[in-house]
This record gives C-alpha cells, sequence and structure tokens, in this order.
C-alpha cells in the first residue's frame, strides 16, 4: 500500500496564469513535517523560522537536494521566534506552526501557560503583524486536558482577536475576560477570525501511526472562505474488514493469517461480516509502511537509503512494549534526554523488539526516502518525535487550498483517496 500517495499540485496553461499563487510563513517548523505538507498542498513559502541547529541542517540539506521538488527555494531562519521580525518576509496568504508542545504534553511538567517555552503568544504575534487570510496552528491533545481548559479557551480568543493585546502587568485571566466581553458585545471588529479546531487523528488520514493533535485554523472573518476540516478517509473498522473478513490484508502482504489474531479484533470483524464494506480505506499499519525495506543492520548502511541503521538495544518495560506490526504505529515521542520511549520500537507477532530505523520512523511520519534527518540518531528521532505527519498536514492544508479556490474538498478527498 503506498503511504506517500500525494505530489506536489502542477498547473498548466491558461490555468498556471490565472491562479494566484499562495504564500506562507512556517513557524517552530522542526524537521519541515508540516511545512512539507502545505507545500505539496500548493503554499509557496517565504520564510521558515526554527531555533533548533540540528531542525535547520535538516531542512538546509534536503532544500539544497531538492528532496521535494521546488524547497529549493526554501528561506531558512534559524533564530528564536521571540526576536524574529516577521513584517520583513511580506505579506502572506497562511501562517502555520506547531508550538514547542512541551508546556501541555501529558508526557512534560503540565506547566502549561507558566512554562517559558509556550509559544503560541508568538504565533498570535505574527497574526497580528501579517494579518494573513488563514492561519493552522498543530499541538498536543494535552491542551485540551481539563486543567488547561480555561486557557485553551484564551488561546482561542486570542487568535480570534489577535488586535487586542495583552496590557502591561495585566495576566491572561484578566486578558481573557476582556476578550470575552468584545465577543459578547458581537462588534465589527477590525482583525477578527472565525476559529475552528478539532482532535485529529493522524491515522484517520492515510498516516501508518496512531496520533492525536489539536488543530486550530482560523479563517480572517472578512476573507469569505467556506471551509471545513477534511473528512476521514481511512478508519480501523476498515482494517478490520481487510484483516479479518475478506484477509485481503494478508494477500498484499503474501503471508498467511495468524491462526490467532486479538480475540477482540477478530470479533470486530465477526460482526464488520454482517454488514456492507466501511466507506473509507483502511488504517495503514506498520508492515505496510516499512515493507520493501531490507533489514537493517548495526554495523552498516544499506546502500541507497539515508539512516536505516540498526540501532541495538531496544526493551519493554511497563507502558511501553512497542509498536505491533499489524496496526498503525503508537505515537512517536521525541522521547526523554532525546532518547526514544518503548513506542519508538517494532513489536513483532514472535514477541522479539527493535528499535524502529531512523528511516522506518520517517516513514511512519509519511516523510519520503528522498528526506534526511540530521543529527545524531537521538536527535534525528527526536525531531521525528515532534513532527507533524506530512500526510495530515497535506490534508489540513490541501483542504484550505480548496475552499480558497472554491472547490469542494469534501467530495474530492474521497474520489482520490
Amino acid at each position: 500500500m503506498t503511504i506517500y500517495p500525494f505530489a506536489r499540485p502542477a498547473m498548466h496553461g491558461a490555468d498556471a496564469a490565472t491562479t494566484p499563487v499562495l504564500h506562507s510563513l512556517e513557524l517552530f517548523t522542526g524537521a519541515g513535517g508540516l511545512a512539507l505538507g502545505t507545500h505539496l498542498a500548493g503554499f509557496r513559502h517565504r520564510a521558515l523560522v526554527e531555533w533548533n541547529k540540528d531542525a535547520c541542517e535538516t531542512l538546509r540539506i534536503n532544500a539544497a537536494a531538492d528532496a521535494v521538488p521546488g524547497i529549493e527555494e526554501w528561506r531558512i531562519i534559524e533564530g528564536d521566534a521571540r526576536t524574529v521580525s516577521v513584517a520583513e518576509f511580506g505579506s502572506v496568504d497562511l501562517i502555520a506552526g506547531g508550538p514547542p508542545c512541551q508546556p501541555f504534553s501529558i508526557a512534560g511538567k503540565h506547566r502549561g501557560m507558566d512554562d517559558a517555552r509556550n509559544m503560541i503568544p508568538q504565533f498570535v504575534r505574527a497574526i497580528r503583524d501579517l494579518r494573513p487570510r488563514v492561519f493552522i496552528l498543530e499541538n498536543v491533545r494535552g491542551l485540551l486536558r481539563r486543567g488547561f481548559q480555561e486557557y485553551f479557551s484564551y488561546v482561542v480568543l486570542e487568535l480570534t482577536f489577535p488586535s487586542i493585546t495583552r496590557k502591561p502587568a495585566e495576566t491572561w485571566v484578566d486578558h481573557l475576560r476582556r476578550l470575552e466581553a468584545v465577543r459578547a458585545r458581537g462588534q465589527p471588529h477590525d482583525l477578527r477570525y472565525n476559529v475552528a479546531f478539532r482532535l485529529l487523528n493522524a491515522a484517520d488520514y492515510g498516516v501508518p501511526q496512531v496520533r492525536e493533535r489539536v488543530f486550530l485554523v482560523g479563517l480572517r472573518s472578512d476573507a469569505q472562505i467556506d471551509w471545513r476540516f477534511p473528512p476521514p478517509t481511512h478508519g480501523r473498522d476498515a482494517l478490520m474488514y481487510d484483516q479479518w473478513v475478506t484477509g485481503d490484508y494478508w494477500k498484499r502482504h503474501s503471508i498467511s493469517a495468524p491462526d490467532e489474531g486479538p480475540v477482540q479484533r477478530r470479533n470486530g470483524g465477526t460482526q464488520l461480516a454482517m454488514g456492507p464494506p466501511p466507506p473509507v480505506l483502511p488504517w495503514v499499519t506498520v508492515r505496510d509502511a516499512i515493507g520493501g525495506l531490507p533489514e537493517p543492520r548495526a554495523d552498516e548502511e544499506v546502500e541507497g537509503l539515508f539512516d536505516h541503521r540498526l540501532i541495538p538495544g531496544a526493551r519493554t518495560y511497563v507502558g511501553h512494549t512497542g509498536s505491533p506490526l499489524d496496526l498503525p504505529a503508537k505515537t512517536l515521542k521525541a522521547g526523554d534526554h532525546g532518547v526514544p520511549g518503548g513506542e519508538n520500537m517494532i513489536a513483532y507477532p514472535d514477541g522479539r523488539v527493535r528499535y524502529f530505523t531512523v528511516r522506518e520512523a520517517a516513514r511512519i511520519q509519511t516523510f519520503p526516502d528522498t528526506w534526511r534527518v540530521q543529527g545524531v540518531w537521538s536527535e534525528a528521532m527526536r525531531q521525528l518525535g515532534n513532527a507533524v505527519p506530512v500526510m495530515l498536514a497535506h490534508a489540513v492544508a490541501a483542504s484550505v487550498v480548496a475552499a480558497t479556490r472554491g472547490i469542494d474538498h469534501r467530495v474530492r478527498d474521497m474520489q482520490t483517496a
């Protein structure tokens, strides 16, 4: 199964002459998952801002090699978003970014709005300064936790009214109350965005990984863009149907179905067999994603492949048992102190486990095999663990592009899935 089926949209003839170019600015770019997804959807980045040296090197080496057509033009700014003047990049249609997630991550210290790494205010500042037609902000599902509920409401209102800034010595709670009053009055405002948010599972969009992330998408109120989140194109029930009703999954991989599959999944398949096939494609599994790659070795790279080297030492422990081969991977994580957790392992049916190679992890995040991730193994895995899956980014960004051009992406995406 192809897990990287999309290509950069091509315009020809009259379409190329009449279709306006959509420009964007990417903040907190990291390894480039969100930037690559928006690029493939049709946006042209005026600049990509990232502070981490290794991540910037990842972006530079791929841009220099034109790892994906068109990215040789990427302008990469290595610097802190708090000190970068975004005004110098000119007007943009889109601002996108995934501010550092550690303040809100379930695995972090949960400092949230009080964490110095909270960069959401810098994202709001960029919107205020450049007034894009659209913005896309991605973050961890922890942002929706009950303990952050009031702060999340504040983030939504800040993004709705980005020009109503926080006053000196004003707490965020007082600023929230002031923003709530502005919303309650319902008066027209100079700069206002219609903000929608949703918790998306990457597996539902063809990514071979169960990865839930919050997306906040804002459309400038005067832009008159009719947009909705794209519908899922893949599903868990479709995978169970593929494996335990038709058996097509095992046939595709030229292997026999297990004699004893997980009882819950087998029972689910029995129930599904009584109805019509699910209307979406099957979830993509680890086996689907890494199929065709040779078994990695610790003593040498595989010729013709970047970063496909075995790292020994994988082991299971409580709560970290690896990702089963015939399901989407568990959520890849950056790990503690640069060491990936047990989620970043393959769990074979016979009980063996091993770490994903960097190349396999990149495939799990739907980066193309031409994409190189710079840095030592732990740093490369940290970048991938923090990345937005390219296909998920593409699904959201492509729906925005379609909406700006008056195309019903809901119909188109289901037809081409």
